[in-house]
């Protein structure tokens, strides 16, 4: 190759590569400032959902300490002459 041509393609492509690393910058900021704005806008859902199962939670702990309850109440042998009086 002629030392007149590698001298003129050098600095070309230098520019290109220059160019080509600004529009993939530009490209990556525009994407990730997208991405970053979807995931505030669904943090409000989430922390809705975090509520919620939070919620969902004390209920089902709630609802359990009932059955403990009813078990207890089942399993404890009952008194026949208590019973007998309650029937009359």
């Amino acid at each position: 190759m002629d030392l007149g041509v590698v001298s003129v393609f050098i600095p070309v492509i230098s520019v290109i590569g220059l160019f080509a690393w600004l529009i993939a910058r530009t490209v990556t900021k525009a994407y990730t400032a997208a991405h970053t704005a979807k995931l505030h806008a669904q943090g409000g859902d989430r922390d809705e959902i975090l509520a919620a199962v939070d919620g969902l939670r004390r209920e089902v702990a709630d609802l359990a300490e009932r059955v403990d309850f009813a078990e207890r109440l089942l399993a404890k042998p009952r008194d026949p002459e208590r019973l007998a009086r309650g029937s009359t």
